[in-house]
């Protein structure tokens, strides 16, 4: 039976490109895991091998990889905005920006909170400015 079981593994290891041994490690860090079926986990692999294969394809297909015969990160992050069906990949795949970029929109923020708090002193700098 352990011959039969080391066997079923090593086929299914072929039919996935995927390790199943990382994939059993993301499961159980699942709290409400307690076990894994064999082929939970071999169809979990499977099904996540697909998903990234679709999401590889789409992104290639409707982004610039055609013209420059590469998948760009660009690519990804621009499925996941446009696209209903990856847009669930936003936070995960967001768009790059530069890090300056990204400070004065954290400053602004800031900026604006402030405002928000104290009314009074929001309208003195907007008077400011207009002078």
């Amino acid at each position: 039976a352990e011959m039969a079981a080391a066997r079923l593994s090593g086929t299914e290891n072929r039919l996935v490109s995927l390790p199943l041994s990382r994939i059993r490690v993301i499961m159980k860090s699942s709290p409400e895991v307690s076990s894994i079926n064999q082929d939970a986990l071999f169809l979990t692999a499977k099904a996540t091998e697909l998903f990234v294969q679709y999401l590889a394809t789409y992104s290639y297909k409707h982004g610039r990889g055609k013209e420059k015969n590469a998948l760009t990160y660009t690519d990804l992050s621009h499925t996941a905005e446009e696209c209903e069906t990856f847009q669930f990949l936003a936070d995960i795949l967001p768009k790059k920006i530069l890090a300056s970029k990204y400070l004065k929109m954290l400053e602004k923020e800031k900026r604006d909170g402030e405002v928000r708090e104290d009314d009074d002193e929001g309208e003195e700098e907007e008077d400011e400015d207009k002078a």
